[in-house]
């Protein structure tokens, strides 16, 4: 495998065309330049990552449409995620990292709602969320319109407390580093700095523990 040398103005122009047209005969006829501009890189940079982060996933480009009203047959951005790290994401509108739980169970959610109202948990959750932001990230989820049941309107931390999921994200758009080495640099330091949320996460609330249907 290559050196990974960042993602090239390319692989942007090829999610450009697949929105505008998201079909077998696109794919077929661009094939080669999703291998070598979008593929290809995603491949080396998670390959330079998992030293530190450990061994990577990476999302297959079809999408399941067995049970949904789209049809569409590809998805429109090539996405990735390393447990020790997070998320890193590539389509038409640059480059996408993140951290955080985005599915949960029922039992998690439950979790969590303790956690956030409890004041030494929560207030640290208040901490590590307002750093976030104010390094540039977006933190945000799943979350009730309402308050949960059980818990007060007016609770000091009621924001957090309707959350079912949480995660951390930043959207670097096409800076000019994307297409060079240090893309990797620069995601590396984003789950560097995102980690702190997640440690919070699998502190309080961990994996699912009910059965798998």
């Amino acid at each position: 495998m290559s050196e990974f040398a960042g993602f090239p103005t390319e692989a942007m122009i090829f999610y450009e065309g697949l929105e505008a047209d998201n079909s077998r005969t696109y794919w077929s006829d661009h094939r080669d330049t999703y291998e070598k501009a979008v593929r290809g890189p995603m491949l080396a940079l998670l390959a330079e990552l998992e030293p530190e982060f450990g061994e990577p996933h990476v999302f297959r480009p079809h999408r399941d449409v067995r049970f949904a009203k789209d049809k569409s047959p590809y998805k429109t951005a090539m996405g990735a995620y390393i447990t020790g790290g997070g998320y890193v994401q590539v389509s038409a509108r640059g480059l996408m990292v993140g951290s955080g739980y985005w599915q949960t169970a029922s039992d998690q959610v439950q979790r969590l709602r303790v956690a956030v109202a409890d004041e030494g948990s929560g207030s640290k959750l208040e901490a590590v969320v307002a750093a976030l932001r104010a390094g540039g990230y977006e933190v945000s989820g799943d979350q009730l319109r309402t308050r949960p049941r059980g818990f007060d309107a007016d609770h000091p931390r009621i924001a957090l407390l309707r959350h079912r999921t949480l995660t951390v994200s930043r959207d670097f758009g096409e800076p000019s580093w994307l297409a060079e080495p240090e893309c990797a640099v620069r995601v590396a330091a984003a789950w560097r700095e995102m980690r702190v949320l997640r440690e919070w996460l699998d502190r309080h609330v961990g994996p699912s523990r009910l059965p798998r249907r």
